[in-house]
């Protein structure tokens, strides 16, 4: 990879956010504490479910490995953040390509572990009697294994063509991450393949997910309006409202990124990136346990269990 100037481009530059040297105390010291509040609350929502043996089904077996994949894709992005609040701000060539590997490979899993959790949702409400043969471990991790796997697909094919460019505009990257539409912006190369091959996946993957969801969804409201009395209604829909919360927030934000690049400015697509690269796997845990009846039952049973208290 060569510079105008022929020299062998080993780092880039990450910019941040615009005017960020001017608080850059505030942006650092918000930025640690949603990701402090990221550790402790994916890291005990895993905790919470293998401890809790009532939580052992295949609902929160999504759960559990939807919070590792925030976990993981948090990680990726928001330490080397807050490195970069120093007054250098670079990070190497490989370190670019391995940021951008495991960050896409972590979101693309969260779209397909969204979806198959809407499918165990549906599952459980529109064919209950047989929710534990439908749904049983081999079929729970099928879908899991499958997630992943396109993730790293996803991820690793966009990576490879990225990083197989020559960038010769500048290594400065306007972003705060080492994210794949910035990167390409520093090519000297024809990128047309590049953006049509992210474009081809991020709409694929969107597409396959958001219409698992929505069908999901469809079935699951005409089911419910059938239960009755309205109780029933009511205590059906709030076990599932937290999924629903979580994945309109989720794919909301991708969708606006993604879908609407053409009508952002630059620093638009940072606020949009910070709130599903970093805020997202810091409110699911929250979404999670503060509208969701068994999470809450479970965190006051560890609670008396293991620190003699009521929470």
């Amino acid at each position: 990879m060569e510079q105008n100037n022929g020299s062998e481009v080993t780092e880039f530059i990450l910019l941040g956010f615009a005017g960020q040297h001017k608080t850059w105390h505030v942006f650092f010291i918000v930025f640690l504490v949603i990701y402090v509040a990221t550790l402790v609350g994916n890291i005990g929502m895993i905790l919470l479910i293998k401890i809790d043996s009532s939580l052992h089904t295949p609902m929160y077996f999504f759960l559990q490995n939807l919070a590792f994949v925030d976990l993981c894709y948090a990680s990726a992005v928001t330490p080397k953040m807050l490195e970069n609040y120093e007054p250098k701000k670079s990070i190497s060539f490989i370190g670019c390509m391995v940021q951008l590997l495991v960050y896409g490979t972590f979101v693309t899993s969260d779209c397909y572990i969204l979806a198959a959790m809407a499918v165990d949702h549906y599952v459980a409400i529109c064919n209950p009697l047989r929710y534990g043969a439908v749904m049983s471990q081999r079929v729970c991790i099928q879908p899991l294994v499958g997630s992943y796997i396109m993730g790293f697909l996803n991820a690793s094919v966009n990576v490879s063509f990225t990083f197989s460019l020559n960038f010769c505009k500048s290594s400065k990257i306007n972003h705060f991450f080492c994210d794949e539409p910035p990167i390409l912006a520093l090519s000297c190369s024809d990128i047309y393949f590049n953006v049509m091959l992210l474009a081809a996946f991020v709409e694929f993957n969107l597409t396959f997910t958001v219409s698992v969801v929505i069908f999901s969804c469809m079935f699951i409201l005409a089911t419910m309006l059938k239960i009755s009395p309205a109780a029933g209604r009511r205590k059906a829909f709030s076990t599932r409202a937290s999924h629903l919360t979580a994945v309109t927030i989720f794919y909301g934000t991708l969708s606006y990124m993604y879908l609407h690049r053409r009508a952002q400015s630059q620093e638009q697509e940072k606020m949009a990136s910070v709130f599903y690269g970093i805020m997202i796997p810091m409110l699911n845990p929250l979404i999670y346990s503060l509208r969701n009846q068994d999470v809450r039952e479970a965190l006051k049973g560890v609670g008396k269990k293991y620190f003699k208290f009521d929470p």
